[in-house]
């Protein structure tokens, strides 16, 4: 691609900070990046049209982790660690609520719900002799009980008669979100290059030479926040890209539910949106082949989250799913975000693990102020 003069000097000349992906996490570091050093020229780079990835892909949660994700979590984590990553979504969450404000975003607090399964006796057994212990464990954060339980006023079907429900649980409009923040970003005077791919970059010491698939440019240090894409940059095993597929219905007349819902420890979820049901998950049924940064469905995947619905969720409300898509999100063997200085100049703040809508604007102000240190 050969650029004019203007292009490069209005663009690609004299960049102080770039950034590489305009999520949550991209968009959140530029805007802390630019309030800190007004005068720096502060460029975004984004592989897609609009935010690629997960950011606009997402359900909407506005959660830090059902009884049961919690619970799993404990057995590979200790509870100090259990602990601090609650700690991190809750104030991610609230940070993010006071950069746009509650109202922009659509949030509502509806509450979260855990649905169990009729099959899921020894799970449903164990939540419900932990629960004390994890409404404990977590008091210090909310300064109450966090986990109850509810009758099954929804009229779910094949499910345990109680649902366990978190209070403090809400959900927001992922697409006001996104352009809240954008908007945000662009009228700090922050620029944003889209369809560019990031292919390589080269830390000098001094700067970084960064390749992308159009042309070359150099910058003075480079934040990588492309989370599930991260290890095409970063050539490492310690974050991998997971694939989630979701399905939306029509608009149902009367829909009898409102509220965030989880189910098998968090691999499926639902919620209410403008009168549809939206319906995601399912990638523990083919972990292999969810581990992928391409976009798409899968029947396996997609012939469960249909019978699901149509036995459980909707069993006796007439629907039909309008369209479906999928996300790439960044996982690991740990659920604490990869931040970090990679190089002299270039820096990560990656592998959010499905939560990035509670932790991106944090893990995106962190990452700021890791590469101003």
């Amino acid at each position: 691609m050969n650029l004019s003069y203007w292009e490069r000097k209005s663009w690609l000349t004299n960049t102080s900070y770039t950034i590489v992906g305009s999520g949550i996490v991209g968009l959140s570091c530029a805007l802390y990046l630019k309030r800190k050093y007004p005068k720096a020229t502060v460029l975004i780079i984004e592989q897609g049209v609009m935010p690629q990835g997960a950011s606009t892909k997402n359900a909407g949660f506005a959660c830090f982790g059902s009884l049961s994700e919690i619970l799993d979590d404990l057995k590979h984590h200790s509870e100090e660690e259990v602990l601090a990553l609650v700690k991190q979504r809750v104030s991610g969450l609230n940070l993010l609520k006071q950069t746009l404000g509650e109202e922009t975003i659509g949030y509502k607090h509806y509450g979260g719900y855990e649905l169990f399964m009729q099959s899921e006796t020894d799970t449903f057994a164990n939540c419900l002799d932990q629960r004390d212990t994890i409404n404990k464990l977590l008091y210090p954060v909310f300064n109450a009980p966090v986990f109850s339980l509810k009758e099954n006023s929804f009229g779910f079907k094949t499910i345990k008669n109680n649902y366990v429900y978190n209070a403090f649980e809400g959900q927001l409009d992922t697409g006001k979100l996104m352009t809240a923040l954008l908007q945000k970003v662009q009228s700090s005077g922050i620029k944003i290059l889209n369809n560019v791919t990031v292919e390589a970059l080269s830390d000098s010491g001094n700067s970084v030479q960064i390749q992308t698939n159009r042309f070359t440019f150099d910058s003075q240090k480079v934040c990588i926040a492309t989370n599930g894409f991260a290890s095409q940059l970063l050539h490492t095993e310690h974050v991998k890209p997971a694939r989630a597929q979701v399905l939306i219905t029509k608009p149902i007349s009367n829909l009898h539910f409102k509220g965030t819902f989880h189910i098998d420890k968090g691999y499926y979820y639902f919620r209410n949106i403008n009168n549809r049901v939206l319906f995601g998950g399912g990638r523990h049924l083919d972990f292999k082949t969810e581990e992928t940064t391409e976009f798409g469905q899968t029947p396996v995947i997609q012939n469960k989250l249909e019978e699901l619905l149509r036995t459980v969720i909707l069993p006796t409300t007439p629907y039909e799913i309008d369209y479906r898509w999928s996300g790439i999100m960044g996982v690991g063997n740990k659920k604490k975000p990869m931040l970090k200085q990679v190089s002299n100049n270039v820096y990560c703040g990656v592998r959010l693990g499905g939560m990035g809508i509670a932790i991106g604007s944090l893990i995106g102000k962190e990452l700021a102020d890791l590469t101003t240190r």
